[in-house]
């Protein structure tokens, strides 16, 4: 199977709420994701909507998200937008167990920490 293909790469739109301590959430998501292996672009649209284009064989949707969350970043989460990302999660994980991809084969969250460590001790060993 051919990665670089159009039907494995994803384009999807992450939105965050607006009330979060953090005003610039999609600012600082595409930080954290630029170096994600998988990931092929990160575009900030407007302070908490972000637009993300990602290889499916390598990483998916929830787990980039799941891996948002937990560092911090809150997502909207209206009925509409919770509709559409389990939608997403659906299709994506159908399409990943009908290539053989298992659920647990990405390191997308793993690596979003371990970058992060990486720039905070950066920070501690600088100060």
């Amino acid at each position: 199977m051919e990665t670089g293909s159009p039907e494995f790469t994803k384009h999807r739109e992450i939105h965050f709420v607006e009330l979060h301590p953090d005003p610039q959430q999609a600012q600082t998501a595409a930080l954290l994701l630029a170096d994600v292996e998988g990931i092929n672009r990160v575009e900030p649209i407007a302070p908490s909507h972000l637009r993300i284009s990602y290889n499916l064989l390598e990483v998916s949707l929830e787990q980039i998200e799941i891996g948002l969350t937990e560092v911090g970043l809150h997502l909207d989460n209206r009925l509409y937008f919770r509709l559409k990302r389990a939608l997403y999660y659906y299709t994506e994980e159908t399409q990943r167990s009908n290539m053989g991809c298992l659920r647990s084969d990405s390191k997308c969250t793993r690596r979003i920490f371990a970058d992060r460590y990486q720039r905070q001790e950066h920070w501690r060993r600088y100060l």
